[in-house]
């Protein structure tokens, strides 16, 4: 069967070529009704999206969703930005930064920046990269992973194994873990390092030692009533591992106002190295995460392996021992 070409669609639509090779491009100077008609007929027919010429990247959306465009979230996100923005300027290619929500109209976020690539940062609903995908331009996922996208992501799995072995190590017996949203790809893995290392040291898990800890808007108080449930237990937990360094610093300033020593009452590790968990009192252990390299990666990706299968690279991950979690 003969490939469907830009002229077939023309042709089915009533429009011009340069029209439709411009609605499917998602580039400006047309109503959405056209858009729409294109792209309708373009899924009608089989057309091949791939074909959609790329030609050299010049311009790259750097993309975050709004839940991660926060002040807690900012100590990641803004080196893994930082690092994205250096390998462009290396490359003299121009980035945008743009933060978008699940309701947000994607799309015309993307016309109007007219970005040659996309990276988008950390979680994204189905649907959006869905959506992204069928605009036809080179995509990488940062912190992120989905079946049939290339992306880049740290080493969670051995950051939370290493996190827990750690804590193992000092003679700690009820260690808990405070998880974010399971719908993470990140935190899901870091989860699964957590339970591994436990099994590996032939540790039973307590399911009441797992907490969930709401993300969105209950900041410093839903890690606080996460801690008060796990202190209260019939056997308290001895030492906790956090999803991230800001849930960490909030568990430690909890129990700190509660009166309880840390290490010794109880010890605390946190994960990413963001810089406010080296200058905590008492510093905090954590698993260091390079989070420039992750952005510096994703914009190789896209200059490196435009049109090649979807890739994933995992950038190794190091457990640093700090006051938190140390045992003499």
């Amino acid at each position: 069967m003969s490939q469907v070409t830009l002229r077939d669609i023309a042709e089915n639509t009533g429009l011009s070529i340069g029209t439709v090779s411009r609605a499917l491009k998602n580039q400006a100077g047309m109503t959405e009704v056209t858009r729409d008609k294109v792209r309708e007929a373009a899924l009608r027919l089989g057309y091949d999206f791939s074909q959609l010429k790329k030609g050299r990247i010049r311009r790259i959306a750097f993309l975050l969703h709004s839940q991660h465009n926060t002040l807690a979230s900012s100590p990641f996100f803004s080196p893994v930005l930082h690092g994205a923005e250096e390998a462009c300027r290396r490359e003299g290619i121009a980035l945008s930064f743009i933060a978008v929500g699940p309701a947000e109209p994607v799309l015309g976020q993307i016309r109007l920046h007219q970005p040659d690539a996309i990276i988008c940062a950390g979680f994204f609903e189905p649907e959006v990269l869905a959506a992204l995908q069928q605009v036809g331009k080179p995509m990488v996922l940062v912190d992120m992973h989905r079946r049939g996208f290339t992306s880049v992501n740290p080493d969670h799995l051995r950051g939370g194994y290493l996190a827990t072995q750690h804590l193992l190590r000092t003679g700690r017996k009820r260690i808990a873990m405070l998880s974010g949203s399971l719908a993470h790809y990140s935190i899901q893995q870091r989860n699964r390092g957590f339970r591994q290392a436990l099994f590996d040291a032939k540790v039973h898990a307590d399911p009441d030692l797992e907490v969930i800890v709401p993300a969105m808007g209950e900041g410093d108080e839903a890690v606080a009533e996460a801690m008060r449930s796990l202190l209260a237990l019939p056997k308290p937990a001895d030492a906790v591992f956090c999803y991230n360094d800001s849930t960490a610093l909030a568990a430690m300033k909890f129990c700190l106002g509660e009166g309880m020593k840390v290490p010794y009452d109880i010890a605390i590790v946190g994960f990413d190295d963001i810089a406010a968990a080296a200058a905590a009192i008492p510093p905090l252990s954590t698993v260091r995460v390079d989070k420039e390299a992750l952005g510096r990666a994703g914009v190789e990706l896209l200059l490196h392996k435009p049109d090649e299968q979807p890739s994933q690279i995992t950038v190794p991950v190091e457990m640093i021992v700090r006051e938190s979690s140390y045992d003499d």
